[in-house]
């Protein structure tokens, strides 16, 4: 079963928040040229701003509107629960863990509620 995980920060961009993480976990993490997903890695860990810049000068969106203060959201998407890795992200200072398995989609983002 996929195990989907979403952490939030408002203190760290998505630039310092993938130098922290891949400190923390020894990865490099590469930028993918998208509007709003930004720093991924293997595809199991994804880095990436919760603005969604809008279209033809239309308002912004947010990846994570139940989130709105979290500047910088990672995704994570483990082919079953990975509690060393939740362990490791969650000493990241300034990283929260926003959601539970059981509350994400099928592609990470969280469910509404």
């Amino acid at each position: 079963m996929t195990d989907h995980h979403l952490y939030g920060t408002s203190t760290h961009t998505a630039d310092e928040l993938a130098r922290l993480v891949g400190d923390r976990l020894g990865l490099v993490f590469t930028e993918r040229d998208s509007d709003y997903r930004g720093i991924t890695r293997d595809r199991r860990i994804e880095i990436q701003p919760n603005l969604i810049p809008g279209e033809d000068g239309d308002e912004d969106d947010l990846y994570a509107p139940d989130h709105p203060a979290a500047q910088a959201l990672l995704l994570t998407t483990t082919p079953a629960p990975d509690p060393t890795l939740q362990a490791r992200l969650r000493a990241v200072e300034g990283l929260h863990h926003l959601s539970r398995p059981d509350d994400a989609t099928d592609d990470g983002r969280q469910r509404r509620r």
